[in-house]
């Protein structure tokens, strides 16, 4: 019958990489007691940021045990919804262009801010979590201040401050995060933390981490599979 145990299972940076999400959701296939933990940055550079969350909203909808956490990506998306131009600027050139892509009404034609629905928005500005703590690890998109309580942690850590050579925590927890691209596809361990950004968007793989046990899955844009195990270090 395999492990029935609950598992607690993070997903990397995702990125627009829809297809990749259905396929690794499939493989892994989380049942009821699981809980899911997407690292943030859902949108931008990849093709298809509207199909990722549409998945993610219809998997909340349906009640499943899923944690969204936010990336520094949802935050210039919203900041570009502002109309302020030197923060849409930013956002089109990291990848938001893609994402209004995604939304077009036909092929090839772009789709503009207006075009991103309702939910989306709600979606965007109200369901994601700065980070999400276990008896054992803390998730989170960037990053945290190795000597700050989690309530006092600062945005540019959460979101922007990339894998240093060591990332232990005051909790003494495991930290997992995204953000840091690994371009080699593989997941990084430094000590007191994992970063399980392997590049899906840029012709990487889509990783699925068990916090717990170390094991992790990943799938590419190709529809090849392949897992592994990462050890912690202490």
């Amino acid at each position: 019958m395999g492990d029935r145990r609950m598992r607690v299972l993070a997903i990397g940076d995702l990125h627009g990489c829809s297809l990749m999400l259905d396929d690794l959701l499939a493989w892994v296939a989380p049942v009821a007691d699981d809980t899911v933990v997407t690292l943030g940055d859902y949108v931008d550079r990849g093709p298809d940021s509207r199909g990722v969350l549409d998945r993610l909203v219809r998997m909340k909808r349906e009640g499943k045990r899923l944690v969204c956490l936010r990336g520094n990506h949802e935050l210039m998306m919203l900041a570009a919804r502002t109309g302020d131009r030197g923060a849409s600027a930013d956002w089109l050139g990291v990848g938001g262009l893609q994402t209004l892509g995604s939304y077009g009404r036909a092929p090839g034609r772009s789709g503009t801010l207006a075009d991103v629905p309702a939910e989306h928005w709600e979606f965007l500005e109200y369901q994601l979590a700065p980070y999400f703590e276990t008896p054992t690890h803390v998730f989170v998109h960037a990053g945290l201040s190795p000597g700050d309580a989690l309530d006092e942690q600062d945005d540019a850590w959460l979101y922007w401050e990339f894998l240093p050579p060591a990332m232990r925590h005051v909790s003494g927890k495991t930290i997992v995060c995204g953000h840091t691209s690994q371009k080699g596809g593989v997941p990084k361990v430094v000590p007191g933390a994992v970063c399980v950004d392997t590049y899906a968007h840029g012709g990487g793989w889509l990783t699925c981490l068990d916090a717990a046990t170390g094991r992790y899955w990943q799938v590419n844009v190709m529809g090849k599979r392949r897992e592994g195990r990462v050890d912690y270090e202490e």
